[in-house]
């Protein structure tokens, strides 16, 4: 959660941190490419990203305790197993080709 943070504290607008956001998830977790089920996921955790930029910005009405909690339930109930899971998974070596 700390790499999100950091994305959307350097943002001007929610815009912009709610993508940082997401890019931040996807470098940290490996993903180099879509597939309709990590969109999903991006998707899903939009409403956390929003909560985190409000929060940054001030609004002390932002709740990303409860936010995080939504998308974590949701993502136990379809993928039935923790969202955390992800980030222990070993990331495969990718072999340097020199041409």
């Amino acid at each position: 959660m700390q790499v999100t943070a950091d994305a959307i504290d350097a943002a001007e607008s929610e815009d912009i941190a709610v993508a940082s956001a997401f890019a931040a998830l996807r470098s940290r977790l490996g993903w180099n490419a879509d597939s309709d089920a990590r969109l999903e996921v991006i998707s899903h955790f939009g409403p956390v990203a929003r909560a985190m930029y409000r929060n940054s910005s001030g609004d002390q009405s932002a709740n990303i305790h409860a936010a995080l909690a939504e998308f974590e339930h949701w993502y136990s109930e379809t993928r039935g197993s923790s969202f955390w899971a992800l980030f222990e998974q070993q990331m495969p070596d990718t072999p340097v080709v020199d041409f």
